[in-house]
């Protein structure tokens, strides 16, 4: 009984993020999503040249996109939208999916943004599979983690556009689920016992890290997190050294192979060391804002009102700030947010505490809350390494981090409901219903912030 209600509540899930995700597809105008003009400038030179872009000098155009922007893409502007290319450094893997979409639909947006929805519903559920099987004993967890995943307002919009961000999104979900299972998790069968779950070959592992590196370089962690899980399940089952190179060699040899073939392909096209295409990236892109730049025009030299604005920005734009990060929300609802937020970590301290966590988890869960956490500590690295030298305060850069995310928003939810749970047992279910109203939420955001300040032609 129990696991139908949770099936049902996770398919209910999934058809209200398609809804409206379908929706943010529907009526956010045309290419007011960010770089999907050079999104889908990409899949255009593969189904109608036959062939992988070349980022060449002229790419990126720094005046003529400011132009487009600041005029919400007049059409009267567009007339060069062609020419907008600076994405065609990019592994080739999204591209190479939305192709045929494009070639049957004559490249139809719409068509291609729904590709991208149907790829972050496998998010949603990438979400809530790790989770369930992490967590068997608090089935509610994974249905929060998912709903949360599901329906943040920012990450609706960026799934409903042009962009390999929901594949990448989807390999990471794929990769944490295959080491949680790969490590030893088990799910909870009737009756309150356990039994072991599904199994995971570590050349899954290897698998899917290739395939990260074949769908964009912000992922490539993906492949230390395939060896970090290897080296914690050798230290804890203490295997022979020659059972450990095994599973490191079925781990390394697809991804490198796979890897291999793009890496190859790049030293060929850019010269060099150039494997992934980024130093023609950095020569490309004349006039993107840089920090150092920034930090002297703006704030006179000073750090600190750079840090300032840096995390403001990057705050209200996880939650939701649409366009080209021209349609922030109102004050309040960032007020909120940050409410939410600071609710949750209080709460997350109090149900580490009463369940005693780490020394109460399992060793195959300890092992997975490293990784995890690593995963999160990865890409909150890579965003503050970039900032460094660009001005990028965008908080979807995070999305890849999601589901270490989605953990800390479960637990922390969880926390307190603990508290009272046993005299109002109806409380369980106050997670849930806040997720609810996030879904509310979402769609009140597009109807009332996004469609509205972003001009449709």
């Amino acid at each position: 009984m129990i696991r139908r209600i949770e099936w049902t509540v996770i398919c209910v899930i999934l058809a209200a993020y398609l809804v409206i995700a379908w929706q943010y597809a529907l009526r956010t105008p045309d290419w007011q999503a960010p770089d999907e003009p050079a999104h889908y400038n990409y899949v255009a030179q593969i189904a109608e040249k036959g062939r992988l872009p070349v980022l060449e000098m002229g790419d990126w155009q720094q005046a003529y996109q400011d132009e487009l922007v600041a005029s919400g893409f007049d059409p009267a502007q567009t007339g060069r939208l062609d020419t907008i290319e600076y994405e065609d450094h990019q592994p080739p893997l999204y591209y190479l999916l939305q192709a045929p979409v494009y070639a049957l639909t004559d490249g139809d947006l719409l068509a291609m943004r729904l590709l991208s929805v149907l790829l972050g519903a496998g998010v949603v559920l990438a979400t809530w599979a790790t989770l369930w099987v992490w967590m068997p004993r608090w089935p509610g967890m994974a249905l929060t983690g998912a709903a949360f995943v599901a329906f943040i307002p920012q990450h609706l919009a960026i799934l409903a556009s042009v962009s390999n961000d929901s594949l990448a999104e989807l390999v990471v979900g794929l990769t944490l689920l295959a080491a949680a299972v790969y490590l030893g998790n088990h799910r909870a069968a009737d009756g309150g016992k356990t039994m072991p779950g599904p199994t995971v070959s570590p050349v899954v592992l290897g698998l899917l890290a290739g395939a990260a590196m074949i769908t964009k370089t912000t992922i490539y962690f993906l492949g230390g997190i395939a060896v970090l899980a290897v080296l914690l399940r050798w230290r804890r089952e203490r295997w022979p050294w020659r059972r450990a190179a095994r599973h490191l060699a079925a781990v390394l040899i697809p991804a490198l192979l796979i890897g291999g073939i793009w890496w190859v392909r790049n030293l060929d096209v850019y010269g060099g060391t150039d494997f992934t295409g980024l130093a023609r990236h950095e020569d490309v892109t004349v006039g993107q804002p840089r920090t150092g730049d920034y930090i002297d025009t703006e704030y006179g030299g000073s750090t600190r009102g750079y840090l300032e604005n840096y995390i403001k920005t990057t705050f209200r734009s996880f939650w939701g700030q649409f366009g080209w990060m021209a349609v922030p929300m109102p004050d309040n609802v960032y007020t909120g947010f940050l409410g939410f937020v600071l609710v949750v970590l209080v709460g997350a301290a109090l149900f580490v505490w009463r369940q005693n966590w780490p020394r109460q988890l399992s060793g195959p869960q300890r092992d997975t809350l490293i990784v995890l956490g690593l995963a999160l500590v990865f890409v909150a690295a890579q965003y503050i390494l970039y900032n460094l030298d660009f001005v990028q305060f965008q908080g979807r850069y995070l999305f890849y981090a999601l589901i270490p995310l989605a953990v800390l928003i479960a637990v922390g939810m969880s926390g307190w409901v603990a508290l009272v749970e046993s005299q109002l047992p109806a409380l369980a279910w106050v997670p849930m219903t806040i997720m609810i109203g996030l879904a509310i939420f979402a769609w009140y955001a597009l109807d009332t912030y996004l469609v509205p300040n972003l001009p449709a032609w």
